[in-house]
């Protein structure tokens, strides 16, 4: 693929999209293969309603087997105890057939789940960063030795956890994945990836990289399947000692009964969210801003955990600033996701098609008012417009639930205050945005804001190098940075007595 011309029209990704073979088999123990039960799903473009692949669904024997062979693996000591700038070689590799690779990567993400090719591509960069981040970092950790008399030495060692499972979402499949494996095998870990089934291609062939770059057998396993089967198997299972999970608050809550009914395995959670967006009075340029705030709910057609779903505005420009986001709405109207120049694409399936225009049903029949949007366009694939609701209350579904869809919903707000008890009045804790040029209600409202992360004259600002992730029933644990790396290794202290 590297070798040809960079696609860069609608016909350039068409044609290499039709050029495509995809793997659907599992990978365990360094070999593709059915589940072994034969069973397969289907995996369909949303985009047009057309089958793309029959992916084998595993269950709780290939959950066995792959566990098995990661833990003989990490045994083995061939990654575990693999000197880490030889553990950084291999990982920069696979970062380097991920780049060789990165169109194709990002068309499987645009067909299997329906997001626009230009957003998939910026996905893939993000991925590709994270690995090459963990990769550098993994000979760049030291251990600690405490203070202590001549008579003691003390050492604080870091080491591998042992069985990492990684349950990842559909909605940005391969960047998600990347948070979560790349910080695991670099700290010395063998990997149990759970994509979902409904975007499963990019992780599979992730897996076919990941061979390529020789990682040892049995160190990165992929099984594609349903959560309540093979997910909740590997939840269970004994042997693994780390769960990291991205998706739903109530299958985060689901995960933690069953690392409790097991083996007390660590359990690190990225959940829902339904995050704050404050637009203060004093903020310059409406337009601008108001740009910003309807990219945050409608990126990603709102399939996003971190969406500006609940846009809380100063009342004195309420009425002005909604109008410049109707106005940047119309500019973010759904498109063929293989052409550059969509915004928006497909809704991931049918179910989740359903769900976003019931909750938008909801909000209409409690009295929001519907600024635009509200309706399914017409024709093949599953498509919805950018859809704002004003006037809404913190009791409407719409205004306390998680959508996960392009819905929109408006809130004013008469003091600083109360911007602050309406921003903290949720479950969730993910993200909250802050738009204000006063340097001190700046620092005063961040520091009050219940949430793992707060964007200041941004939304969903950082790289690389800061951690993500939220508080309250969003989760804990954090992935990116450092501290996810940290995440997946385990602290040993070793403590010797000298001769005097």
């Amino acid at each position: 693929m590297s070798a040809q011309r960079r696609p860069e029209t609608r016909a350039d990704w068409q044609a290499l999209a039709d050029s495509l073979s995809f793997e659907s088999r599992a990978f365990i123990d360094g070999d593709f293969a059915p589940a072994t039960s034969g069973e397969t799903f289907t995996t369909i473009n949303p985009a047009t309603g057309e089958r793309l692949a029959e992916v084998a669904s595993c269950d709780a024997l290939d959950a066995e087997r792959a566990v098995a062979a990661a833990r003989a693996a990490f045994a083995a000591g061939g990654w575990s105890r693999l000197a880490p700038g030889k553990r950084k070689k291999r990982l920069l590799e696979l970062a380097d057939l991920m780049e060789a690779h990165k169109d194709e990567l990002a068309l499987l993400d645009t067909l299997d789940m329906g997001k626009p090719i230009g957003s998939a591509l910026g996905d893939m960069a993000g991925a590709i960063a994270c690995l090459r981040y963990n990769a550098e970092a993994i000979d760049k950790v030291y251990g600690e030795v405490a203070p202590t008399g001549e008579e003691s030495l003390a050492l604080v060692l870091r080491e591998p956890l042992g069985v990492v499972a990684s349950i990842v979402p559909w909605n940005f499949p391969l960047m998600m994945t990347a948070w979560k494996v790349a910080p695991a095998l670099a700290a010395g870990n063998s990997v149990i990836l759970k994509p979902s089934e409904k975007s499963p291609l990019s992780a599979l062939r992730l897996a076919q990289l990941a061979k390529e770059a020789g990682l040892p057998r049995g160190v990165f396993q992929v099984l594609p399947g349903f959560g309540h089967t093979v997910g909740k198997a590997l939840a269970l299972s004994m042997e693994v000692d780390c769960l990291s999970f991205t998706g739903s608050t109530a299958t985060g809550k689901q995960l933690m009964q069953y690392a409790g009914q097991s083996n007390l395995k660590r359990v690190y959670l990225e959940c829902g969210g339904k995050s704050p967006n404050l637009i203060f009075a004093d903020c310059k340029n409406l337009g601008r801003v108001a740009k910003h705030a309807a990219a945050a709910i409608f990126h990603n057609q709102g399939e996003v955990c971190i969406a500006g779903s609940r846009l809380l505005v100063e009342n004195p420009i309420r009425e002005a600033f909604v109008d410049e986001v109707l106005a940047a709405a119309e500019t973010m109207q759904p498109g063929d996701p293989l052409d550059p120049g969509s915004f928006m694409g497909a809704i991931v399936d049918e179910a989740q098609h359903r769900r976003i225009l019931d909750y938008i049903r909801q909000g209409v029949e409690a009295g929001a008012r519907l600024r635009v949007g509200g309706q399914a366009l017409d024709g093949p694939g599953l498509f919805i417009p950018p859809t704002v609701f004003d006037g809404v209350t913190p009791a409407m579904a719409i205004g306390r639930e998680e959508v996960f869809g392009p819905v929109l919903s408006v809130f004013g707000f008469d003091s600083e205050d109360e911007a602050i008890a309406m921003a903290n009045d949720s479950d969730y804790g993910l993200a909250a945005g802050l738009w204000s040029q006063d340097i001190d209600r700046i620092m005063r409202v961040t520091r009050r804001l219940h949430s793992g992360q707060v964007f200041v004259n941004n939304w969903a600002g950082g790289d690389q190098t800061v951690p993500f992730g939220g508080v309250k029933q969003s989760g804990n644990g954090r992935d990116k940075s450092m501290h996810s790396l940290q995440e997946y290794s385990e602290l040993k202290t070793v403590w010797m007595a000298l001769e005097p």
